[in-house]
C-alpha cells in the first residue's frame, strides 16, 4: 500500500463509526417489543427530560438535520407517541409533545440502559471503563463540532 494513512485499520473514524453502529444495534432487541427504533428512543429521551420542544431544539441536541428528524417525527406521530402542533408564538415552528402512550413508555423502557450495561459487563467490560469513555467522547464531539 502506497499510503498507510489510507489503511482502514489506521482510521479513528472507522472505529467510531463501527462502535456506534454496533452499540445502537444492541438496543434493537429491546426496542423491538416497544415498536421503536434507536433514533426514536433518542427523541423520546429528550421529550421525557423536557416535553414540548420545538423541532430545532431536537435537531440541535441530537446533532441531526431537519430532513432526518422530520420523517422520524412523522412516524412517531403515526405510532401515537407524539403530537406535532404549530407554535402559538411562531406559526413556522412546530412544538413536539408526548402523548399519553409516549409518556407511559418511559416507565416501560426505563431498565433498557441498565440491561445493556449489565450485558457489557458480563462479557468483559469493566463498568469504570464504560464510564471513562463518556468524557473522552464528549471532548471528541466538541472538537469535531468546532471543525465542522
Amino acid at each position: 500500500m502506497a499510503y498507510p494513512q489510507l489503511k482502514l485499520d489506521n482510521q479513528l473514524c472507522f472505529r467510531l463509526y463501527t462502535a456506534a453502529r454496533l452499540a445502537t444495534a444492541c438496543y434493537t432487541p429491546y426496542f423491538r417489543q416497544y415498536g421503536i427504533t434507536y433514533p426514536q428512543y433518542l427523541v423520546l429521551m429528550l421529550l421525557w427530560e423536557q416535553d414540548n420542544r420545538i423541532i430545532s431544539e431536537i435537531t440541535e441536541r441530537l446533532h441531526l438535520e431537519t430532513n432526518t428528524v422530520t420523517p422520524l417525527l412523522q412516524r412517531m406521530e403515526k405510532q401515537g407517541l407524539i403530537v406535532r402542533q404549530k407554535s402559538q408564538a411562531d406559526s413556522r415552528q412546530r412544538i413536539i409533545s408526548l402523548t399519553g402512550d409516549g409518556k407511559r413508555l418511559e416507565e416501560q423502557i426505563q431498565e433498557v440502559p441498565n440491561c445493556l450495561a449489565r450485558e457489557f459487563v458480563e462479557i468483559g467490560m469493566i463498568e469504570e471503563e464504560l464510564q471513562s469513555m463518556i468524557p473522552l467522547l464528549d471532548k471528541f464531539i466538541q472538537v469535531v463540532k468546532e471543525l465542522y
